[in-house]
């Protein structure tokens, strides 16, 4: 008997639209914008054609993708699972970590999303997704600080910026080291700074005090 190829049940348009989608993120992650739409059918089990039934262009579908992918639901989860009875250098540690995280993770798709996003006139809409994105992430870190507020010079929202530029200048900087500047050590650089500080100035009781807090 001929071997035939077994029919794909047809998809609705947005099931199709999500069934593209999840083809395209892990490829995206492989080839970043170079990926085909060759590549993406097949990786989807469909026909090349398809892709322009539900898209209007490999940039739309491209788009949507990357929006989809780097959605942060993932790490404000973890961000609003830290313990917030813990002292500060401890919370901040742990949110450090968790956006670390998803930068590396994420590194090829955020250059992505600049070049094909934010560069030039960009796609307005998709521009508001990605900054709602990005303050969703600020505000929720906002939020494992703010108990401490009292301890900081700066404000809360200050202090979420400065942690997530350290992140994101640890991850794609020039001179970034994300194996030696992970959590504990960028919130020690964020809190310390880097000047050895002589303690004898401080009284003790101080000294004791301020132990407690962090």
């Amino acid at each position: 008997m001929e071997n035939r190829r077994r029919r794909v049940p047809a998809l609705a348009p947005e099931e199709r639209r999500q069934a593209l989608i999840a083809a395209t993120i892990p490829l995206l992650h492989e080839h970043g914008l170079e990926v085909s739409t060759r590549q993406i059918a097949t990786a989807a089990g469909v026909a090349e054609g398809t892709i322009f039934g539900v898209f209007e262009s490999k940039n739309s579908l491209v788009v949507c993708s990357v929006i989809q992918a780097l959605d942060p639901q993932v790490t404000l989860d973890g961000l609003e699972a830290i313990d917030l009875s813990l002292p500060l250098r401890e919370r901040m540690a742990e949110a450090a970590e968790l956006i670390h995280a998803r930068m590396a993770e994420n590194a090829q798709l955020l250059t992505a999303a600049r070049k094909l996003i934010f560069a030039g006139a960009g796609d307005p809409d998709a521009q508001a997704r990605m900054a709602s994105s990005r303050e969703r992430l600020r505000d929720t870190l906002i939020r494992v600080i703010e108990p401490d507020a009292a301890l900081l010079r700066r404000t809360p929202h200050a202090v979420a910026q400065m942690l997530l530029l350290f992140c994101g200048a640890n991850t794609y900087g020039p001179f970034g080291d994300p194996d030696s500047f992970r959590g504990t050590e960028l919130v020690s650089l964020l809190l310390d700074g880097v000047l050895i500080r002589n303690e004898e100035l401080i009284p003790t009781e101080d000294r004791d005090k301020r132990g407690a807090q962090y």
